[in-house]
């Protein structure tokens, strides 16, 4: 807004301040009128983008909106299409994040999630992503151009490491006087910010490649870094988690069973965190404040564990495998809640593991 409001300014400016010298030709005074035009349909012309995209940033409040009223107030089948809804929600978030774009979109379209998922961002990365994959810096430097003040306003570095990049790339392909002039031009201005670097980046001119201390720097893992780090700057601007929705879900589930056993040769089967992929996922998490937790039946008043599991009701209630197992052979396979009254069939009955 600050920056449509300096442009109205300095055409107001120029329109006032404007005045015709009888003494100047025609032509000169066309000219300056056309140019007044052209700036005037210029800024219309931002004016109408920033519309539409307000108007469709809107949209997608009112949707999420109402995704969350109908939760609140839908039937049990209401909540669990809304629950389906929201997992591939979580889904297509994560997809989209590891760049798998095509079955992301795919998945928005069959299951309604248009307002939902914030394909328009992704999308929008999408291509400076792949330009940075193909060791390429045009596309993203000319993004860091155009958020430049909220990069700044986050301490990004990412543009010095886009510059730095590049410099390395004219090293690499031995066109050091191309090298030269680009870091006069484009790596002198961030000496007083990334000194150090600076200089072991411009050591790379003289300084065999193949060095220990020299050679990381020449290494194509430095472009995944690159991407990683764009993308990271791209969600705070975008005032997303740096985290995939599906890993943050994920990682508060698995903190409520993390515990010291689960990272053992002994972890049982039955404990998710056995899985590599999940104590990966909970890695950096605390532990589960219960080590050994012990829960007693409310119908048979016997422990529940390993060999007589908790199994929980639909309505959230939780007694032991044993004492249902019991109550379902005598009642043609339903199940009656003692505490609620609330009648089920004992397949309806979901296991819950104790940490």
């Amino acid at each position: 807004r600050k920056n449509f409001v300096e442009e109205v300014n300095s055409i107001v400016s120029n329109i006032s301040s404007y005045s015709p010298d009888p003494e100047c030709p025609s032509s000169v005074h066309i000219e300056n009128i056309n140019s007044i035009v052209e700036s005037l349909q210029s800024l219309k012309r931002k004016l109408d983008e920033t519309g539409t995209r307000e108007l469709e940033e809107a949209q997608r409040c009112r949707a999420r909106v109402e995704h969350l009223q109908t939760l609140a107030t839908g039937t049990p089948e209401g909540q669990a299409k809304w629950k389906k809804l929201q997992l591939d929600r979580l889904i297509a978030d994560h997809l989209l994040r590891n760049g798998y774009y095509e079955a992301a979109e795919r998945l928005v379209e069959n299951s309604g999630l248009k307002d939902l998922v914030d394909l328009n961002i992704f999308q929008q990365a999408r291509k400076i992503v792949e330009s940075l994959q193909e060791h390429r810096v045009n596309v993203a430097l000319e993004w860091c151009s155009e958020n430049s003040k909220a990069l700044r306003k986050n301490k990004s570095n990412l543009e010095f490491k886009l510059r730095q990049a590049a410099f390395l790339e004219l090293v690499k392909m031995d066109q050091k006087m191309a090298a030269v002039k680009y870091a006069q031009c484009f790596l002198a201005p961030w000496g007083s910010t990334h000194m150090k670097e600076l200089q072991m980046t411009m050591a790379t001119l003289v300084v065999p490649k193949h060095l220990t201390a020299y050679q990381h720097m020449f290494d194509d893992e430095r472009w995944n870094e690159l991407t990683d780090l764009f993308k990271a700057d791209s969600y705070r601007l975008n005032s997303l988690t740096l985290e995939s929705l599906l890993d943050i879900h994920l990682q508060a589930g698995l903190v409520a069973l993390k515990t010291p056993s689960s990272f053992t040769n002994n972890c049982s089967f039955q404990d998710p965190m056995h899985l590599p992929t999940f104590r990966k996922l909970a890695e950096g998490l605390p532990f589960a404040k219960h080590i050994h937790s012990k829960l007693v039946c409310h119908i048979s008043k016997e422990l529940m564990n390993e060999d007589n599991p908790p199994m929980v009701l639909p309505n959230g209630c939780v007694y032991s495998q044993k004492a249902l197992m019991e109550q379902a052979r005598q009642n043609n396979n339903k199940i009656v809640c003692p505490r609620t009254g609330f009648t089920c069939f004992y397949n309806d009955l979901s296991k819950a593991f104790i940490s």
